[in-house]
């Protein structure tokens, strides 16, 4: 299911959307879809390392070696 969402945009930003879409062959709602899916996966990916290095932590892991040291 879809559903539609307006937003407001500085018009250098709108400039910027259009010209990324006309060089791609894309239109404006893909390269917004594309943004915002982009997004919240990094903002989810940082809130997952942020938990897991607090975990790594507590448990004495703090570099790429000490992780290689478990797993080994």
């Amino acid at each position: 299911m879809r559903s539609t969402i307006t937003i407001s945009l500085p018009e250098k930003v709108r400039k910027e959307i259009d010209q990324v879409a006309d060089m791609n062959g894309l239109s404006r709602s893909d390269i917004v879809r594309e943004s915002v899916c982009d997004y919240l996966f990094v903002r989810q990916f940082r809130c997952l390392r942020k938990n897991l290095v607090a975990k790594a932590t507590e448990r004495g892991i703090y570099t790429d070696q000490d992780v290689f040291n478990q797993v080994s």
